[in-house]
């Protein structure tokens, strides 16, 4: 597990140091907005595709989407309950919410777990979000960012969802699996080929994205509540539940960890979106990838 978190600070760095030295005509926001959508309309479709084509999918599936959305849910209510206790501002706990509760399950988890793991991996990484992350943020946690922030009417949550191009290829995917429909050769070495430039991508993105702003003191009790609320509670709640499925061994060390990742970037978007507080949130992303190099191999050996 440490040489896997070597490769990817590696790899993050390259991201925070194209963000530091400017290099090229584009800024590092550009750089990282077409990464970003280049991974999401087709790279990551494509390994969504050909990984859930060829997944042994059951109820190890149904198992690891239940625990991943208690995890979320867990950590949505704790976060609130936080701060209606602290009293913190509704643009403050909405951001909170969403950075203790959403985890950065693709992004980092899928490199993570396949350093880790190897390919057969990359399933539960996928399942994790996009049969329980990815719904959620767009249902709950849209009302979540709507609530706390300026409300916003949206065009429909089903809408929402049906325009997410991952969600159609795991769909696609399952479908085909379930189906037992063959995968041609030619085209699942296309497939892998496209699929096989998630990773970096997504790590340099990620790289990219980190935030070096100061932290207020006003910043900190909330900060630490997402650290506490993402890296340690919601991974040990879904530790100890995950003892009482079928789930086992590597299967269920994977599935931990998912629940153990730092707070995904999309929700600066929500944050954005809903005038949530955009600058906690940056700040949060950026601390609990930092802590979670440390927090990561401390759950791998604990599990």
């Amino acid at each position: 597990m440490f040489e896997t978190i070597l490769q990817m600070i590696a790899l993050i760095g390259c991201g925070v140091v194209w963000n530091l030295v400017k290099p090229g005509s584009l800024s590092p926001e550009q750089v990282r907005r077409g990464i970003t959508e280049s991974v999401y309309y087709l790279f990551l479709p494509a390994l969504v595709l050909v990984v859930l084509w060829q997944a042994p999918l059951g109820i190890d599936s149904i198992q690891i989407s239940v625990l991943a959305s208690i995890g979320i849910l867990f950590a949505l209510v704790l976060s609130g309950l936080f701060c209606r206790v602290c009293g913190a501002p509704g643009k403050v706990t909405g951001a909170i919410m969403l950075a203790a509760a959403f985890p950065n399950a693709t992004y980092l988890g899928l490199p993570v777990l396949q350093a880790t793991f190897g390919d057969w991996s990359r399933s539960i990484a996928i399942q994790y979000d996009l049969f329980a992350g990815t719904p959620l943020l767009f249902t709950v946690g849209i009302l979540v960012a709507q609530y706390y922030g300026r409300g916003q009417s949206d065009p429909g949550l089903l809408k929402r969802l049906l325009r997410i191009p991952p969600l159609w290829a795991a769909i696609a995917g399952v479908l085909l699996n379930v189906f037992s429909v063959p995968l041609n050769t030619n085209l699942e070495q296309a497939l892998n080929m496209l699929g096989n430039t998630v990773i970096p991508l997504m790590l340099v993105s990620l790289g990219l994205s980190l935030q070096w702003r100061s932290i207020s003191k006003d910043q900190i009790p909330g900060l630490f509540a997402v650290i506490i609320i993402q890296l340690l509670l919601t991974p040990l709640l879904v530790w100890q539940l995950g003892l009482f499925t079928s789930l086992q061994g590597e299967v269920l060390t994977a599935v931990v960890l998912e629940a153990a990742m730092p707070s995904m970037v999309l929700g600066i978007v929500l944050c954005d979106r809903y005038e949530l507080d955009t600058a906690l949130y940056a700040v949060a992303v950026t601390v609990t990838t930092l802590v979670c190099l440390i927090t990561l191999p401390l759950w791998f050996s604990w599990v």
